[in-house]
């Protein structure tokens, strides 16, 4: 358990929550909302029930109701009034806030709670949308700020990505419905960030397409064997952290000339890396596309 952050900065409160550090300050002055503890240094910091407390504060005060009633209200209150706006709305917020809670404290339950009572309102591919890829904006910003440690990010990696190949797995069975069309997905060697691609997969194949997953890793003389057993396929990775930013289009021009220089054959790229691309220079066979919806809809 010594692993579990416990003690929070304001500026972690401040990411973690959206609301700005001044107005943080504010709240504790004025309505006595949070109660930091204090380092010799007279630094402030705040335990793991403070910042629930923010979230739950941010989150009805996003819903319409004033700072100084919120202030009015316990703990108790705070929470079942939580509770009571969560069962009307349903809003994505509280339910990304749950999550953020579960990572930092590697709450399992928590998180399989959260996930499975979100599953009984909505699709999984729904789900991934509105829950899963506005958290995995917010852990890149926390990671960025050091707001959370390595472990945090693994750890709530490795339980998303257990429900996407949970979600493979229950169509595995069923036979593609257009065999015209073959997609191979892979990441470039010492890639290893696979859940965007896996989530691809399972979008693939819930639309009825033939899919051949490679994972991690991939080195591109391997994938050529592969344009010699079927007549149209699209290649499809993720540069998140590899290639190297100088070595992309060295990469891209490699694959082009061993891979998607044949007809029938082509490569889409995805992932943060597709921002320094020029769409301009890229070989005719070749595209990038800034999200999972904008490559399904050009399929």
């Amino acid at each position: 358990m010594n692993k579990i952050k416990t003690k929070f900065s304001i500026k972690d409160l401040e990411n973690l929550s959206g609301v700005k550090a001044h107005t943080i300050r504010i709240w504790e002055k004025r309505y006595m909302l949070l109660e930091p503890n204090r380092s010799d240094t007279n630094i402030r910091n705040y335990n793991l029930e403070s910042l629930q407390k923010l979230l739950n504060i941010t989150y009805l005060n996003n819903n319409g109701i004033k700072i100084s009633k919120i202030a009015k209200l316990n703990a108790e209150d705070i929470l079942e009034k939580v509770k009571e706006i969560a069962l009307i709305q349903k809003t994505e917020d509280n339910v990304i806030n749950d999550l953020k809670i579960s990572m930092l404290n590697f709450d399992q339950v928590l998180f399989n709670n959260t996930y499975n009572d979100q599953l009984a309102l909505k699709p999984f591919n729904t789900l991934f949308y509105s829950i899963f890829i506005p958290l995995f904006n917010d852990i890149g910003l926390l990671w960025q700020t050091n707001t959370i440690m390595p472990a945090h990010e693994n750890f709530i990696s490795t339980l998303i990505k257990q429900k996407v190949l949970i979600n493979i797995e229950k169509l595995g069975t069923i036979e593609p419905d257009n065999d015209t069309k073959t997609f191979v997905l892979f990441l470039p060697e010492n890639e290893i960030h696979d859940i965007g691609l896996l989530f691809v997969n399972y979008e693939l194949k819930r639309r009825g397409f033939h899919t051949i997953y490679l994972g991690a890793s991939v080195p591109i003389d391997n994938l050529s064997n592969l344009k010699t057993l079927f007549k149209d396929i699209t290649f499809i990775t993720y540069f998140t952290v590899e290639p190297d930013n100088k070595e992309i289009y060295s990469y891209i021009n490699d694959f082009n000339e061993k891979i998607t220089n044949n007809k029938g054959v082509s490569l889409s790229i995805l992932g943060y890396k597709t921002h320094i691309i020029d769409k301009e220079k890229l070989p005719e066979n070749i595209s990038k596309f800034n999200s999972i919806e904008h490559l399904l809809e050009s399929i």
